[in-house]
């Protein structure tokens, strides 16, 4: 099975590399692009691969303008960080889509809805759906959150997310954890934290933990091809990351 890859978040290709290699080890991904130009380059010359995971915000433009310039006939699984509306849009257009951050659980539904529509042999193809798409998509990015109301006895008060150097749950509770030490309830899960908060500056590092970019003071290897990460805030518990997201991190914090 050849899969070609296009996505200029280099971590984000690393990430989707392993989950692949764990899901479908016999999966060859043959290709990765960044952009419209090197993508469409490529179709215009070369035989449709099996499978396309397709980023929508490219370096130099949204990819539906690759469907605009050549004709994808092999199924697409879109991977994006927009909104809702967004997403609920070009549903019905393609195999799936895959939510920023990237979920192994929400990759093994794709791969699986992929393989049952594989026998149907369906193109995928360059239409005034997708001239729509792009028109809804280009009139507004992703908004991530920047504040969140914290509720106290008899008062409410408001934290910034950039004084908050990570999250944690505990007990199905969320907590956050400024920079300095101070801890908050919040009313949200880490699932939804994740899409909420900006992938550039926040991190899942587990099932536990959500760090800031600027809480991480070092990290270092650990058995099994796992990381220990340190945070500039004090901490009683050991942070680990594992050896599927390790190389994703490594490009995170290098980005």
């Amino acid at each position: 099975m050849e899969v070609i890859i296009v996505e200029d978040e280099k971590y984000n290709v690393k990430l989707l590399e392993g989950m692949l290699n764990e899901l479908r080890p016999t999966w060859t991904v043959s290709h990765v692009f960044d952009s419209i130009q090197s993508t469409v380059q490529y179709c215009k010359e070369n035989k449709m691969p099996d499978l396309i995971f397709m980023d929508i915000q490219l370096i130099d433009d949204l990819c539906f303008s690759i469907f605009e310039q050549v004709e994808i006939t092999c199924p697409v699984i879109f991977t994006t960080a927009f909104d809702e509306y967004a997403i609920q849009a070009f549903k019905v257009m393609s195999v799936d889509y895959l939510l920023k951050p990237l979920k192994e659980a929400d990759l093994a539904k794709a791969v699986s809805k992929f393989e049952k529509m594989s026998g149907l042999n369906q193109a995928i193809k360059s239409d005034d759906l997708y001239k729509d798409l792009l028109d809804v998509i280009r009139k507004g990015e992703k908004k991530y959150r920047t504040r969140f109301l914290i509720q106290g006895h008899s008062t409410y008060s408001k934290l910034d997310v950039d004084e908050i150097a990570y999250f944690y749950s505990e007990n199905k509770i969320t907590f956050a954890v400024t920079f300095a030490q101070k801890e908050h309830i919040v009313n949200f899960p880490l699932e939804q934290l994740e899409s909420e908060l900006s992938d550039k500056d926040f991190f899942r590092l587990n099932r536990k933990y959500i760090a800031n970019i600027k809480a991480i003071q070092s990290f270092e290897d650990f058995f099994g091809g796992k990381l220990i990460v340190h945070l500039t805030v004090p901490m009683q518990e050991k942070i680990t990351i594992s050896r599927l997201k390790n190389s994703a991190f490594k490009e995170w914090m290098g980005k």
